[in-house]
């Protein structure tokens, strides 16, 4: 990308101590890039700051996609009073010495924002300190975490708050955030640069912009003594040598190395995935991750082929949660092994997407009257319930009957593989639905 600078270099100026990506950060929506299905006219976000409307919610994306930025430009737009807490660093006390702030500003009219960075970090003590100021109003929660907040945050706390998925920054929105650098950074326009390999700098930076923004800085300073600048790869790679680790696990390598994970898992490879996890281990990656994801494998991939594959994957996840490091690598190998050498199917997985696409695509169909609960007699006189055959009343404990809406009578999602354990199950609803389905072919 060819760069014009507004100013000639000067070669006497003084490297800031503030990092590029905190003089840089937006002041307002007009100069943030990214996340318009939130941000843009008419959107959730958008429309809660323009009505200073602000309910509890926690916004769960990638690192460097916006977060904190979007709770400290919610804070400016309404006015309200802004505390910052890390979970990593922050506890209860904070948590204690910032609700007596918020109610002294409550009395005065006041309104106060707690934004917790890496809320997933707080132990289930330290987020039910939050629930009664949540509910109460006393502050508006804003939360941020990179994790899935179903498996990090309380129930009782999610119920609290909405959930908020940001998306990765795309292309031409990094583009546009190393532009507005470039010209609006005092420091920057002192530089005289010819050219940056913005393509480069972007994968580098893993879709980072904190990450894109810092790099491009350090960049800068490293090549401060050229009176022309050209930032190409190889100044990239100078400066990524320094912070490589830093940068790997929330960049493209984590995710190809975790995609390299889960298909040597569904191509029944068990030394390739135990590689791949060695990688992971070795890299600093949360062994909790690992076995969340083979949770979610032991379903979607081996299924009812080896039914036994989700029990173990779970055992696998409680059992590292309770050991820990670095015993835990034993436990994530028995259930990577395991996993690796059962039978597969994706079968169910594959059902229960047909079935969700068929009831996003067509309207929401009655309940058959035979198939509905009858606990009062005005339903019973409604006929809910009528014609109801209860299928342990007859031989083989089944009956020929329809459990659909009338209008899907006849649809089929689950077709059994004949993999493994699964086989029986094809063949006995063979057998049952042999005037209705097919599960032969």
């Amino acid at each position: 990308m060819p760069v014009k600078n507004s100013k000639p270099r000067n070669k006497n100026i003084e490297f800031p101590p503030v990092p590029l990506a905190e003089r840089v950060r937006p002041r307002s929506l007009d100069e943030f890039r990214g996340q318009q299905h939130l941000l843009g006219e008419g959107k959730p976000i958008r429309v809660m700051m323009d009505k200073d409307a602000i309910g509890s919610f926690i916004m769960w994306g990638p690192p460097g996609s916006g977060k904190t930025t979007i709770a400290r430009l919610i804070a400016k737009k309404t006015g309200s009073n802004f505390h910052q807490l890390n979970a990593v660093s922050g506890g209860v006390r904070d948590l204690r010495a910032i609700f007596e702030l918020a109610a002294e500003a409550k009395l005065n009219g006041e309104k106060t924002i707690l934004f917790i960075d890496e809320v997933h970090r707080f132990n289930k003590m330290q987020q039910d300190a939050l629930l009664g100021a949540v509910e109460s109003g006393l502050v508006t929660l804003i939360g941020a975490t990179t994790e899935n907040p179903s498996f990090e945050v309380i129930p009782a706390l999610r119920s609290r708050a909405r959930i908020f998925v940001l998306n990765s920054l795309e292309k031409e929105e990094l583009e546009e955030i190393i532009k507005f650098a470039l010209t609006e950074d005092e420091f920057l326009r002192t530089f005289k640069v010819k050219n940056i390999d913005t393509e480069y700098l972007i994968y580098a930076s893993g879709g980072d912009a904190r990450i894109l923004l810092n790099l491009l800085e350090a960049a800068l300073i490293l090549e401060s003594d050229k009176d022309e600048i050209n930032i190409d790869k190889g100044v990239i790679e100078n400066c990524i040598q320094q912070k490589v680790l830093q940068y790997d696990k929330g960049g493209e390598e984590h995710y190809n190395i975790i995609s390299a994970f889960i298909k040597s898992l569904r191509g029944s490879d068990p030394d390739a995935a135990l590689y791949w996890m060695a990688r992971m281990i070795e890299g600093g990656e949360d062994p909790l991750f690992i076995a969340r994801r083979m949770l979610v494998f032991a379903s979607e991939d081996i299924g009812n082929a080896s039914p036994n594959a989700l029990v173990l994957a779970e055992a696998c996840f409680s059992a590292v949660d309770k050991v820990g490091m670095p015993e835990g690598r034993i436990i994530l190998a028995q259930c990577a092994t395991y996993l690796a050498g059962s039978p597969k199917s994706n079968s169910s997985y594959m059902g229960i997407e047909k079935a969700i696409g068929d009831v996003r695509n067509n309207p929401a169909y009655p309940v058959p009257l035979h198939l509905r609960n009858a606990p009062t007699k005005l339903m019973k006189n409604l006929g809910y319930s009528k014609g109801y055959k209860y299928p342990h009343e007859f031989d083989k404990h089944f009956i020929d009957e329809n459990y659909l809406p009338e209008e899907m009578k006849g649809k089929q999602y689950y077709f059994p593989s004949t993999s493994g354990q699964e086989k029986a199950i094809r063949d006995r609803l063979a057998e049952l639905w042999k005037h209705k389905k097919k599960y032969n072919n």
